[in-house]
């Protein structure tokens, strides 16, 4: 029975604790505590996402999404993200049937994915800036980068979280904890998904209608 202890010696402050603790799941606030990371990472695109919202219209004399967006190419983009997000899905079915070398494929799969991604990403922005579409020409191009380099930036993370993963795996196999990563990593991946999904509706087709 858990009771609480003073300790009054002379000279001393009274001093506090729980003899008997109560017992702790292992990594039982873990998923609660990667949600609230979530919530607080919606916050931040939210704000970003209100920002490119107000600034988006102002182009001060330069180039519009029109001049700019390649659509076809953003929608092969976007096909990257989506295909990962089933590869990825793919590797939490062999975590759930215990299989560590096909987890380990689909994740390598996912991250090819992730890095085509992030390589058509770069190309844009390359080829945006050579044109002088620079983050500092409009409100609209400061908005712009901001909101899709920090999505970017994001996927970068993943990538290298699922790297490591992928090392984790292959040195202890699915223990509890890998597991547990991996679930943490599922919601982080498709939160990404969500996030971009906003991105190419507001930034890009809807920036094509300005």
């Amino acid at each position: 029975m858990t009771s609480i202890a003073t300790a009054t010696t002379a000279g001393e402050a009274p001093v506090f604790h729980l003899e008997d603790e109560h017992a702790h799941a292992e990594g039982g606030s873990t998923m609660l505590g990667f949600w609230v990371y979530l919530m607080s990472d919606c916050l931040i695109f939210a704000m970003l996402f209100a920002a490119y919202g107000v600034l988006g219209g102002n182009f001060a004399a330069g180039p519009s999404p029109k001049d700019l967006f390649d659509l076809p190419l953003v929608a092969l983009n976007t096909a990257m993200l989506l295909f990962s997000s089933i590869t990825y899905g793919f590797a939490m079915l062999a975590m759930a049937r215990g299989q560590v070398r096909p987890t380990q494929l689909w994740l390598a799969v996912t991250a090819l994915f992730g890095l085509a991604f992030l390589s058509i990403e770069l190309y844009e922005f390359h080829h945006m800036i050579a044109e002088g579409a620079t983050p500092q020409r409009s409100a609209f191009l400061s908005a712009f980068f901001t909101l899709v380099g920090t999505h970017g930036l994001h996927v970068t993370f993943g990538l290298v979280w699922l790297v490591t993963l992928m090392v984790q795996l292959g040195r202890y196999g699915l223990v509890a904890a890998n597991r547990r990563r991996l679930m943490c990593l599922s919601l982080f991946w498709h939160f990404l998904d969500v996030i971009w999904i906003g991105v190419f509706t507001v930034v890009y087709l809807l920036g094509m209608l300005r």
